[in-house]
């Protein structure tokens, strides 16, 4: 059975304006060496999006593309029809790995992730 969080995407932009900076970290259940800031739990929690840490946190290993930017910033968009983009890039807009997500119901339009440090965290947070 869903606990209400999971079943209720309550994710808004103005809940994630709330965080600058982080004070706990989680560290990633598969990609141990991924760690991910209160942010992006908040994100994955209230969003129904913990495939979106995964995403991140499994690429880096496997894409040389991805591996070789120290920093990335990682755009999902979502499309009226459920569909959206996964994106990668380096900071100034070259992107580096792209992938098409048939399905999402991820409340937001749209929300950017930095990866860092090996750190997944919301722009503010960095």
């Amino acid at each position: 059975m869903q606990s209400d969080t999971q079943s209720k995407k309550t994710l808004t932009a103005a809940d994630l304006a709330q965080f600058t900076g982080t004070e706990r970290w989680y560290r990633h259940s598969i990609n141990r060496s991924i760690l991910y800031t209160e942010g992006a739990q908040y994100v994955a929690e209230h969003g129904g999006a913990y495939w979106l840490l995964d995403e991140i946190a499994l690429i880096q290993p496997y894409d040389q593309n991805v591996a070789a930017e120290e920093f990335q910033v990682w755009t999902l968009t979502v499309r009226p029809d459920k569909t959206a983009t996964l994106a990668c890039d380096d900071g100034n807009g070259n992107v580096v790995f792209s992938k098409e997500i048939p399905y999402t119901d991820f409340p937001l339009d749209t929300i950017k992730l930095y990866f860092a440090n090996n750190v997944i965290h919301l722009p503010s947070e960095y």
